[in-house]
């Protein structure tokens, strides 16, 4: 897989047309299912194409791709390049990249099993997938997750990467278990980008970077620091 972290950028979804803010909802608070509130992604990975959604690694073994594949019912718009997802994916794809060296097998997610966005027709409230932070894993290797041994023993394996992560029981409760994939889960992570400044959050921000070029942060980190001041 190439890695083509340059050609990330990342977006203030208040900069998006109104079409776009109307269906991602960014800083919007909306409740899970046990009538707690939860803010909405603001910043998004902007995804120019398809070939780009091919080629973007967010670890070695995990591809921007398989985070944003949707059936019907997510919003047409929606399924059209460019393509958005919260910028907290790259925290999930690096626990699933843990989660497979654990497994030892190639690990595979469910259309509709990662990003889904508030106005995809499952997301009746809100889940950690309209935040970019859960997936829906219904392959490991060759070993198709439908019943309870493997799917209790891959739980088992992700809940031991981290206290971070959760998982649905087995179980036939749509919601509160799963009886044909794991769900991994690492909760309600949002990622603001360090070049987006934190004392004007809660309005669209004037005279700033639109975009965080991932290249020039690496060229700045590969800079020697100035020397110290003798003065």
């Amino acid at each position: 897989m190439n890695n083509e972290h340059q050609r990330l950028k990342v977006v203030d979804a208040f900069d998006l047309d109104d079409e776009l803010r109307a269906l991602l909802r960014p800083g919007e608070m909306v409740r899970d299912e046990h009538g707690r509130r939860h803010r909405l992604p603001r910043y998004f990975y902007e995804i120019p194409s398809h070939e780009d959604a091919m080629s973007i690694a967010l670890t070695p073994h995990f591809g921007m791709n398989e985070f944003i594949l949707t059936d019907l019912k997510e919003s047409t718009r929606l399924q059209t390049f460019p393509r958005y997802i919260p910028c907290a994916v790259r925290v999930l794809a690096f626990y699933l990249e843990q989660l497979r060296a654990a497994a030892g097998a190639s690990i595979h997610i469910a259309v509709n099993g990662g990003y889904r966005s508030p106005s995809h027709k499952l997301a009746l409230a809100a889940t950690t997938h309209m935040w970019g932070t859960a997936a829906d894993i219904y392959r490991v290797g060759t070993n198709i997750l439908k019943a309870k041994e493997s799917i209790e023993r891959y739980n088992d394996l992700a809940e031991e990467l981290s206290d971070d992560v959760t998982v649905l029981p087995y179980g036939h409760v749509t919601g509160k278990t799963a009886d044909d994939h794991v769900h991994v889960d690492i909760g309600y992570v949002t990622v603001i980008p360090r070049e987006i400044s934190e004392d004007r959050m809660e309005m669209p921000q004037e005279n700033r970077p639109r975009f965080a070029f991932e290249e020039r942060r690496r060229r700045e980190r590969r800079q020697p620091p100035e020397p110290a001041s003798t003065t």
